[in-house]
């Protein structure tokens, strides 16, 4: 083999050198990087002679052991035994690798093998372990190290010349690269249907957790640890409004400790209860508006989001007031008073009949009034300071609600109608009733 090396190495020397000398030259700047990279590639295999696979082929099996001990040495994640299917993908991978290599040099032309799965599970492989890649291509470089050396002293040994050496060392690394590549490219196929994963299992986790149907039987517990989610002692929960701004809304800046669908027509969130006055919560949502339920143990979350539902529903009606942020327990009274809004017209038709035949002014100036002297127990001077008005023009008013009401005004069960009546008209305003459904 040494004798027609030789004889092949002599014809063709100082081809190779001009070849090589070609190669290190800088590519065309017409060509695109990732054209000139695959141009530079396929110069390289074709200048490498085909005898070169007969002369390192015989070499492979032990070429793999050197290279998997090396790699078991430099590598601490790798020093184990190579056992199960990992080390079954990484030990027929090594040796698969040197043999398309070969493959490649004695026919760059002829179709090869497809072997992308074995260096795609690899990159897997790392994903599945929560590592990053640093620790594979660590493994790729110390085996192409290895690769090469024994190569030079195999080559050097059957008399082929330096140029076409250093061309091998070339390829060697060019190849590592490909192998590279495909490894990355399986490591981030990995990382997507993991996040796919955890995303469906939160999002099972939230329907449960929120009382929607369809969800199955699965226990909570089982739902929350598949997840990934550690249980709140107690929770809130958040309805938000829709997206309407252009394009796609801003991912929320919140991490794994809170479950949320932020893509429906009902965006809601489940969190525990915040302890930074909602800094959070407004710094997520985009400037979108948002209504934050009652605080409650995790399995009255539906409840909690049914209130945030219905105080979201008042600030846009224009009930509560316009802020980005609407905490359910500062309006409890509120939402409580127009949770139904056939009563509340009911309770305000009856309550205040004897109103309804004044005009829109004293209308509003006696219930004003009558408010205020329900809610101060009758006590005509703080009447008076809090409609800042004199005190005989409160006794003036006194007498035509008491022509209007009669006896209704000592009877505990109606002056409590009319506390609610008036406080529900106080916070409507001009609110079509019928908004609040």
């Amino acid at each position: 083999m040494t004798d027609s090396w030789n004889d092949t190495s002599v014809m063709r020397a100082a081809h190779l050198d001009a070849s090589y000398d070609s190669l290190l030259a800088p590519l065309s700047p017409q060509s695109g990087s990732g054209q000139g990279d695959n141009a530079r590639v396929m110069r390289l295999w074709s200048l490498l002679p085909r005898e070169l696979a007969d002369v390192f082929r015989p070499s492979v099996s032990r070429v793999a052991d050197e290279v998997l001990l090396e790699i078991q040495i430099s590598v601490p994640e790798y020093a184990g035994p190579l056992e199960g299917r990992f080390g079954r993908t990484i030990t027929a991978g090594v040796r698969q690798a040197l043999l398309a290599f070969l493959d490649r040099i004695g026919d760059p032309t002829a179709p090869q093998p497809d072997r992308r799965q074995m260096f795609q599970r690899l990159g897997q492989h790392e994903a599945h372990q929560g590592r990053s890649l640093d620790v594979l291509q660590t493994a790729y470089r110390v085996g192409a190290r290895v690769a090469w050396r024994r190569m030079s002293e195999i080559g050097t040994q059957a008399g082929i010349r330096s140029t076409t050496l250093c061309l091998l060392a070339e390829a060697i690394f060019a190849y590592i690269d490909e192998l590279s590549a495909l490894s990355i490219e399986g490591y981030a196929a990995a990382q997507e249907r993991a996040v796919g994963t955890l995303e469906r299992r939160r999002r099972k986790l939230l329907d449960a957790v929120l009382g929607k149907q369809g969800v199955g039987t699965q226990p909570i517990t089982e739902l929350t640890r598949a997840a990934g989610w550690e249980v709140p002692e107690r929770v809130v929960t958040v309805a938000v409004e829709p997206w309407t701004g252009q394009g796609e809304p801003p991912t929320p800046p919140f991490g794994h400790d809170v479950l949320m669908d932020l893509e429906g027509s009902t965006p809601v969130l489940v969190l525990a209860e915040p302890r930074d006055g909602g800094r959070r919560l407004a710094g997520g949502l985009g400037g979108r508006r948002a209504a934050v339920g009652p605080t409650v143990p995790l399995d009255e979350a539906a409840r909690s989001l049914e209130w945030a539902h219905r105080a979201l529903r008042l600030v846009q009606a224009g009930v509560l007031p316009d802020v980005q942020i609407t905490w359910c327990e500062r309006h409890l009274c509120t939402l409580w008073l127009l949770q139904d809004a056939f009563l509340v017209r009911e309770l305000m038709q009856r309550a205040l009949a004897p109103l309804e035949q004044l005009k829109a002014k004293q209308y509003q100036r006696l219930s004003s009034t009558l408010l205020a002297w329900l809610e101060t127990r009758g006590n005509v001077r703080e009447v008076a300071r809090s409609l800042a008005i004199h005190p005989q023009t409160v006794r003036a008013r006194m007498q035509e609600l008491q022509s209007l009401f009669g006896d209704r005004l000592d009877d505990p069960e109606a002056r409590f109608e009319m506390v609610l009546a008036l406080r529900a008209r106080s916070t409507l305003g001009e609110v079509d009733t019928d908004q609040l459904a």
